[in-house]
């Protein structure tokens, strides 16, 4: 069992830093993608404000498949290359998006989503998933939300596939 407390009245730079750290002790010593993927999506959605959607897509075959993830029922399958998840995939660039509805091609899985972070997760060099974040909040993702969940899908990656 673990007891996580991150102090979400913190500043932001040691707000973030305790969620990559419990993110890493979640995932310590845990071989199992999917499992470490369903709790990072966990994490996430517990302590990072104004979401309505935290999860993973994995690339499988070719294609975006729907992984481990908090909020309502998501698109299945995104090919590669299409709206911000598969953009995030194909380019393996993080994509925040500010006004979800004007990003060419945007899939509308909940329309209540107005902006959107997608971090590509990468292994061996290799885009292996997104982590795909959501907000009905238009322009919510700072340059600081970006940076730091890079960071700790950076510290993660290995653990994720």
């Amino acid at each position: 069992m673990f007891n996580i407390a991150i102090d979400q009245n913190q500043p932001t730079a040691d707000f973030y830093n305790d969620l990559k750290s419990s993110a890493v002790a979640l995932v310590d010593g845990e071989p199992d993608a999917i499992a470490n993927m369903a709790n990072i999506a966990a994490l996430i959605w517990q302590y990072v404000p104004g979401l309505n959607w935290a999860g993973f897509y994995r690339v499988i075959d070719g294609e975006l498949v729907l992984g481990p993830f908090q909020g309502k029922a998501a698109c299945i399958r995104i090919a590669m290359g299409a709206g911000v998840c598969g953009a995030a995939a194909a380019t393996g660039q993080v994509q925040r998006v500010a006004d979800v509805h004007a990003f060419p091609g945007h899939i509308a899985c909940d329309a209540d989503s107005r902006s959107e972070l997608v971090v590509p997760v990468t292994n061996n060099g290799k885009v292996i998933a997104v982590l795909d974040l959501d907000s009905p909040l238009p322009d919510h993702f700072s340059a600081e939300d970006e940076q730091a969940m890079v960071a700790l899908i950076g510290a993660i990656s290995k653990n994720l596939g």
